[in-house]
């Protein structure tokens, strides 16, 4: 979105950095991948000893906080649905407090894989010394190429997103969620769990996201600034997605705790029944992603499933946004809103699909006068437990 006479001047830190995130997510897959040519591939020298620890191994801990962790948990789904690994996610300040005896094979351990923007978060920061004290080999993703994570981690893998100045992450998120992708593409290959050309496939369409992204910004935002007057008065909202899109229901209810001091939860989608339900009403809207892919029988039968919740929730007149594919005319009849994400793979829809919600959530914050680059006792990177 530009005007003619130049570019454009955005009023807060975090608009800005959601508009970054299309340049931010093209250079991390230009530092891990070659895309020159008509047939992506990994570049060797940034990724060649993450390969060798995924022919290695069949297991993965990821640990991380915040953000970061909720990156963790959409690469748990990646990593075991693509390549076959078994991945566990812990909070990172949970990981360093368990009894190092437990450990599937001691003789061997999983590698450790932390995630951080800063490189410099206290518990992940703790959560890798132990680990590398246990004698896991360790993986540090960080947004910030000279952090400590960076120097003591066994391999660094930067993402590349630049500075990010707002307190809520965003283009720290999706690059994250960038290179989880990709390192689940290389741990397929290497794991022999998808053939080449559906690697390629795959590769090819995740260079396509940055550009999809950019092309639908403007739209997201008009559509998003003009409905969330609707929804001022509410005090609490919960999230629900399944599968993979369950971690972007969990991003998307903390960027809106953290951005408007508004109460949010996010849930897997077949949980609402076991309690939260009691919640909804005009003061608890829901939020719901209902993306899918057709072409992955797995996708179709997670929305199906949605697609009857929904019905559920239209018998509770409850007020609901969800987020789903454009031309879904099913979904658009049982909620109250509907904002529409192009078309792609499972694995993709998730870096897409959390953009409208940060949006969501700035223009909450700004309905609610809150500074959302600054939140109250929140800091960019924490450096305390």
């Amino acid at each position: 979105m530009h005007s003619p006479l130049g570019p454009r001047k955005f009023r807060h830190h975090m608009l800005s950095e959601i508009y970054e995130q299309p340049a931010a997510i093209a250079r991390t897959l230009e530092h891990y991948l070659e895309l020159s040519s008509g047939v992506p591939a990994f570049r060797d020298e940034p990724l060649h000893q993450a390969a060798a620890l995924f022919r290695q191994h069949s297991e993965l801990i990821i640990a991380a906080s915040g953000s970061s962790r909720h990156a963790g948990l959409a690469a748990e789904i990646l990593f075991e649905d693509l390549a076959g690994l078994a991945v566990d996610v812990e909070y990172a300040s949970e990981y360093a407090c368990r009894s190092t005896t437990a450990r599937r094979h001691p003789e061997r351990p999983s590698p450790v894989l932390v995630l951080s923007q800063s490189g410099e978060t206290a518990d992940t920061l703790a959560a890798l010394r132990e680990a590398n004290q246990r004698g896991h080999p360790t993986i540090a993703v960080t947004n910030v190429a000279d952090s400590t994570m960076t120097h003591e981690a066994g391999i660094a893998l930067p993402t590349l997103a630049g500075e990010e100045l707002a307190v809520p992450a965003t283009k720290s998120f999706t690059t994250q969620l960038a290179l989880m992708l990709v390192l689940a593409l290389l741990a397929a290959r290497e794991r022999g769990a998808l053939a080449d050309e559906e690697i390629e496939t795959r590769l090819a369409a995740l260079a396509r996201i940055p550009g999809s992204i950019a092309a639908q910004l403007p739209a997201w935002e008009r559509k998003i600034s003009g409905l969330t007057p609707a929804y001022t008065d509410a005090r609490s909202f919960l999230y629900l997605g399944r599968g993979v899109h369950y971690a972007i229901a969990r991003e998307g209810a903390l960027k809106l705790k953290e951005s408007s001091y508004l109460h949010a939860e996010g849930y897997p989608s077949g949980e609402l029944k076991h309690g939260p339900n009691a919640l909804v009403s005009a003061k608890t809207p829901v939020v719901v992603l209902a993306t899918v892919d057709y072409d992955d029988p797995e996708s179709l039968l997670r929305y199906e499933k949605t697609v009857s919740l929904l019905y559920d929730l239209r018998e509770q007149h409850a007020h609901v946004i969800a987020l789903a594919n454009p031309g879904d005319g099913t979904i658009a009849t049982l909620v109250s809103h509907t904002i529409t994400v192009d078309r792609a793979a499972e694995s993709l829809m998730p870096i897409s699909e959390i953009v409208p919600l940060q949006l969501f959530a700035y223009f909450m914050a700004v309905r609610h006068g809150v500074d959302m680059d600054c939140p109250r006792n929140l800091t960019k990177a924490v450096r305390a437990e």
